[in-house]
């Protein structure tokens, strides 16, 4: 900062005093430059998806050489492959649709969706992450590497809304912690390209979107205790459940991209939410109750009593789908990406 922008001499005819008297100039600086040129970066009131290095890209190969061996052959392998772009992982197609939301020109601080690497990496290994983002034209711009240890702690400085993680781990203490929390599958198929223009996100309901409440009823009761249950309450909103902050964050970009303030140029993306659950008339009436009380609405419902979610899924065609049940994760990971929410009874939670 160059202060001599603001010095200044007494007025001719005017007796100078103090300093003015004998130095050269009166340097006045006003308070405003007193701080820092550059006021801190801030990531309140933005859409923050969390991600771990190995659901963005394929380090599956490295990761069976840390099973197989340990970490110090693990790092070495990583180091050697410094100059080797990472093959597209798991999340590629939502890291890159969340990515394009925001208008390239748009700057930081108007943004509003920002997606943070966060890893057990050690950070050598997350410059072959931050490089290989670069290359594959990924505007990645922050990350956390722990080299091994627990890296959850650092989501609530994020501020995240979400966070992905192969690690099952990492990802139970996320939920924990109260944050949204998926353990991603790698292994399943990656997302369609015939929607490039819509972030697609899909959501089991019950211990997903909803609490497990009406799951426990379930579990102890059968089908017709919980049908009973849920007629019964119809009227009466489920409680909210780990993933009802991050429906709702999406459904606020909705709002805003469709609203009279929304901003200049709009969205290069869309948002188009579904909820697909096991629940089958009339226990329908109580979910779409819910949201409506929330205030929240979804683009699509699927009722499905039951039936398999995978072949309703390959026609939605997530970017990713979350659920709270493993059988339905597998199911849905032979279609796109898929995410185990371990929340509820289904989990022993």
């Amino acid at each position: 900062m160059k202060a001599n922008r603001h010095c200044r001499r007494a007025p001719p005819g005017v007796p100078a005093t103090g300093a003015a008297a004998t130095g050269p100039a009166v340097c006045e600086i006003p308070p405003q430059c007193l701080r820092l040129s550059i006021m801190p970066a801030s990531l309140e009131g933005k859409l923050v998806v969390a991600i771990s290095s190995r659901a963005v890209f394929d380090f599956e190969e490295e990761n069976r050489v840390f099973e197989r061996d340990d970490d110090a052959a693990y790092m070495a392998l990583q180091r050697e492959r410094l100059d080797v772009s990472a093959q597209p992982g798991v999340a590629w197609a939502l890291v890159r649709k969340l990515l394009q939301f925001d208008p390239p020109r748009r700057p930081e601080a108007q943004r509003r969706i920002e997606v943070v690497v966060v890893s057990r990496n050690d950070p050598v290994s997350g410059l072959r992450v931050f490089r290989s983002a670069q290359q594959a034209g990924l505007r990645l711009e922050r990350g956390v590497f722990t080299r091994g240890r627990a890296p959850w702690r650092y989501l609530a400085p994020l501020k995240a809304n979400l966070f992905l993680s192969a690690n099952a781990e990492d990802v139970g203490a996320a939920l924990d912690a109260g944050i949204p929390a998926a353990r991603v599958f790698p292994e399943s198929v990656k997302a369609s390209e015939s929607h490039p223009d819509e972030i697609r996100i899909a959501f089991d309901g019950d211990a997903v979107l909803f609490s497990d409440e009406s799951e426990r009823v379930f579990q102890s009761g059968g089908l017709d205790a919980f049908q009973r249950h849920e007629a019964d309450r119809a009227a009466l909103p489920l409680p909210p459940g780990p993933f009802k902050p991050l429906l709702e964050a999406l459904h606020r970009l909705q709002r805003e991209d469709d609203g009279p303030d929304a901003p200049q140029g709009g969205a290069p993306v869309r948002i188009r939410t579904a909820l697909v659950t096991a629940r089958s008339a009339p226990a329908h009436e109580r979910a779409i109750r819910t949201l409506m009380d929330w205030g929240i609405e979804v683009d699509e419902a699927m009722f499905l009593g039951g039936l398999a979610k995978g072949p309703f899924l390959k026609e939605f065609e997530p970017d990713f789908f979350f659920d709270d049940q493993t059988g339905h994760c597998e199911s849905a990971a032979r279609f796109g990406p898929a995410g185990h929410v371990p929340a509820g009874i289904a989990n022993g939670r």
